[in-house]
């Protein structure tokens, strides 16, 4: 059931968002805009209420490996593809210095 949504309060919205619509767009958007909030106020007839919570549609866990310690890149292989650097750091411009910037 469509949620009535004038043009007017469209064109409202529009010019908040600084969008330019043409009366066409203006009509349209009124009718999608009605469609979704039809279709919001029949999810809210729905009852929830022995639904609990789940942090996503999917039953999972944790996806996550274990965080175990392993050996680390070494550093002529960390280094390789550095634009600059200055063993065995990478280097890079500087962005703080003495106020005269960012």
């Amino acid at each position: 059931m469509p949620h009535p949504i004038s043009e007017q309060t469209i064109r409202e919205v529009a010019k908040l968002a600084r969008l330019n619509l043409t009366d066409d767009e203006a009509k349209l958007f009124s009718s999608q805009l009605g469609d979704v909030l039809g279709a919001i106020d029949q999810l809210k007839k729905l009852d929830v209420e022995n639904v609990k919570p789940m942090p996503h549609a999917l039953d999972q866990l944790n996806v996550f490996r274990e965080d175990k310690e392993g050996q680390g890149m070494p550093i002529d292989q960390a280094l390789a593809n550095a634009p600059d650097k200055d063993e065995p750091f990478f280097k890079v411009p500087k962005v703080l210095g003495d106020g005269g910037g960012a």
